[in-house]
């Protein structure tokens, strides 16, 4: 399928629903010295396209984050629902991580966005003073929808740019 203006707009409504049909993002993580930590978080979504995330300073990925300011975050099609487990549809992001102090402007905003999407368990993880609040800010992004059909993100307005294939 060539791509035309109307097909990456297409694309791009393929896109956001993959993400919207997903409740957890996939994060990676390295530690100061470069050793890599995958996990997932639940999270939501900021109005300029920010990943936010609440999590424990127990995990792995909270205490790499503190130390090192950058993370990937995948959505990826379920197995379930992938016609080949090889070319399965995906979006990857490379973040800039910002830490949100509890006395920040955004803190209280987008902690009630948290409760709101996931319930009261946001208000007992409140009260644990091990928790932080993460924006995971995309500042480039790669789309996969199959095979040979990769796309440049563009984080600013979710428009995409074919990949072209190497010769």
């Amino acid at each position: 399928m060539p791509n035309t203006t109307e097909n990456l707009a297409a694309m791009a409504a393929d896109l956001q629903g993959l993400m919207a049909n997903q409740q957890t993002l996939l994060l990676s993580t390295a530690s100061p010295i470069g050793v890599p930590d995958a996990s997932y978080a639940p999270f939501v979504r900021g109005p300029s396209g920010d990943f936010y995330i609440f999590v424990s300073e127990l995990a792995g990925h909270t205490r790499n984050m503190l130390n090192n300011p950058y993370a990937s975050v995948l959505f990826i099609r379920a197995e379930a629902e992938s016609r080949n487990l090889f070319a399965r549809e995906r979006a990857v992001f490379n973040c800039r991580v910002q830490e949100i102090t509890r006395d920040g402007p955004m803190y209280t905003a987008q902690l009630q966005a948290l409760q709101d999407q996931f319930g009261e368990v946001v208000s007992v993880l409140r009260s644990l003073p091990d928790f932080h609040l993460f924006a995971l800010v995309p500042e480039n992004g790669r789309y996969v929808a199959g095979f040979g059909r990769a796309y440049t993100i563009n984080v600013n307005d979710n428009t995409l740019t074919a990949v072209p294939p190497k010769t």
